[in-house]
């Protein structure tokens, strides 16, 4: 394969990313005006402050807790640093709706909670209140706890790569380490912390099952009941337009706050920040604000849901369930190996021709990362669903038969739309691999009469082997939790752990829930523990001693 064939096959990528978005812009255009109409009468208005109240929820306090936390354990000592340092991210394998299974069977009326409160105090169910955990604001607490570490791991890595200069500048104008907190380790880590905060507001106006087992009306749930319950195409199209262009304008503002980070470095870094040690009451409080994220968002729900698998009829070796899991694995098998195939092309072709087309290519691949699952499904079906209906009256009318459906009744348009979602995780993975091999490398083998696909496969592959299978667990984890995609483009009677979760959940079977949901998330570790390991071999780990406060 040479240049030009690479960059067609680039192309090629990026407008398959970029099929989606068209169609959804198109489908809405043809779609009846009265439906439009419609929704801005009854729904959309609802929809727009559900939505927005989550994401400002969402990102004030995952901004509190991923920056204070990251802090502590970067620029603090006190009792269990190390500890928190790794275990801080595990929130991260849990998939919000997964959380939510969790904290609705536990804080429910009928839960733990409230029945030992209702034994204790003699009360009856009218005499007390209690906050209602499907809520608005239930909903942003389950988010934030799953979400929050995108702001701490991008935080700590900013604070670890502070400088010492200008923070030993203020402490030795007077500032204590809370001031030089404010003042200069703050203002320096805004971007990293910015890119964090908007990176879970996507995530957030994406989320389908937390919002739709909650009862609350989104956009996400608003696709979904238009497209199924509804059975309007043309609504599902609009609102996944204007979802959609929400998403757009949140992704702009990530690049531009990633574009920002460049200009907001301290300089050269030639020595870490000596940490304070913190005493007396100041490291308990540490120890409790960031004790609090990791129990209640990793330890205890890790507890509910085992408690509750205990509890349930569902058995995790049954072959119903080993056919859940093989559905599963082979979704995420064959959509890790298409899509990180697909970035390495991406990648490979941005490196060796640079120019216009090749980065154009390379940005519209990384578009489906703003893109929720939902949008994305709505954006492919549309398209496919008209070309199966096609190739189905063309045989028919020519030869008699009925082809079916080729493309929408397989797993072929879901695997694309997996890839559409999660390209940019896999394209950022293997251009960092990239970026540490020499471009002389290319140049010696190319002297040596390697063709670009040669070279790609017996060079760079070999180097590259450890970052291609981190890129592929990534997308494997992901694709494994997704759940909109999936509960929308999934063939018939083919269903997976996720969809699975959620129809147990669904039917108020959270015990049930909890089996699919205990895989799910033992599988979502391995990618984060990956990510705590590559953290903690940065180059300059904190060597000097801590000072006391």
């Amino acid at each position: 394969m040479g240049s030009r064939t690479l960059i067609i096959c680039t192309v090629i990528i990026g407008a398959m990313c970029l099929l989606p978005m068209m169609a959804v812009a198109i489908a809405a255009a043809l779609g009846s005006f009265d439906t439009l109409s419609h929704l801005i009468d009854t729904v959309l208005f609802r929809y727009m402050l559900t939505t927005l109240a989550l994401m400002v929820l969402v990102a004030v306090f995952t901004a509190i807790i991923g920056t204070g936390t990251a802090w502590l354990v970067t620029m603090t000592r006190f009792p269990g640093v190390r500890f928190f340092e790794i275990s801080l991210a595990l929130p991260f394998a849990f998939p919000a709706y997964v959380m939510g299974y969790a904290y609705t069977d536990f804080l429910d009326h009928p839960g733990v909670v409230q029945t030992f409160l209702r034994d204790v105090t003699g009360w009856g169910p009218r005499d007390y209140w209690f906050p209602e955990i499907r809520s608005v604001e239930g909903a942003a607490l389950m988010l934030t706890l799953v979400l929050y570490p995108y702001v701490y791991l991008l935080a700590r890595t900013a604070f670890l790569q502070e400088s010492a200069t200008a923070t030993l500048a203020a402490r030795s104008l007077g500032r204590g380490p809370w001031g030089a907190f404010w003042t200069v380790s703050l203002p320096m880590a805004r971007p990293a912390i910015a890119g964090g905060v908007l990176l879970a507001v996507m995530e957030t106006i994406a989320d389908f099952g937390t919002v739709s087992y909650f009862g609350i009306q989104t956009f996400a749930t608003g696709i979904y009941t238009s497209w199924f319950s509804l059975a309007d195409r043309g609504g599902a199209a609009q609102l996944a337009l204007c979802l959609l262009t929400f998403a757009l304008f949140i992704a702009i503002l990530e690049r531009m706050q990633r574009g920002a980070s460049k200009h907001h470095n301290a300089g050269k870094r030639i020595e870490r920040v000596p940490p304070t040690q913190l005493t007396g009451w100041a490291k308990l409080g540490a120890m409790a604000a960031c004790g609090a994220p990791v129990f209640f968002g990793f330890i205890l729900p890790l507890v509910l849901l085992f408690e509750m698998s205990f509890a349930s009829e569902q058995d995790l070796f049954s072959s119903r369930y080993i056919g859940f899991i093989t559905n599963s694995i082979i979704l995420a098998g064959v959509a890790s190996i298409v899509t990180v195939l697909a970035a390495m092309l991406v990648a490979f072709n941005l490196r060796l021709n640079p120019g216009r087309l090749s980065l154009s290519a390379a940005h519209v691949s990384r578009i489906g990362y703003a893109v929720p699952g939902g949008v994305i499904a709505v954006g492919l079906l549309v398209p496919f669903a008209a070309l199966d209906n096609g190739i189905d009256g063309l045989m028919r009318d020519w030869f008699g038969i009925s082809t079916g459906l080729l493309f929408t009744g397989t797993i072929t348009v879901l695997v694309m739309a997996y890839m559409v979602r999660f390209m940019a995780a896999a394209l950022n993975t293997v251009e960092a691999g990239l970026s540490t091999i020499h471009p002389t490398t290319d140049a010696v083998a190319r002297t040596l009469g390697r063709s670009p696909m040669t070279m790609l496969w017996s060079v760079h592959f070999p180097i590259l082997r450890p970052t291609v299978f981190t890129a592929m667990l990534i997308v494997f984890v992901d694709v494994m939790k997704e759940l909109p995609a999936t509960l929308i483009m999934r063939p018939f009677n083919f269903d997976t752990l996720a969809v699975q979760a959620y129809r147990l959940a669904s039917d108020e079977r959270l015990s049930g829930a909890a089996v699919p949901s205990l895989v799910i998330v033992a599988v979502g570790l391995l990618p984060v523990i990956l990510l705590c390991k590559a953290l903690a071999r940065r180059p300059g780990r904190q060597s000097s001693r801590p000072t006391a406060v």
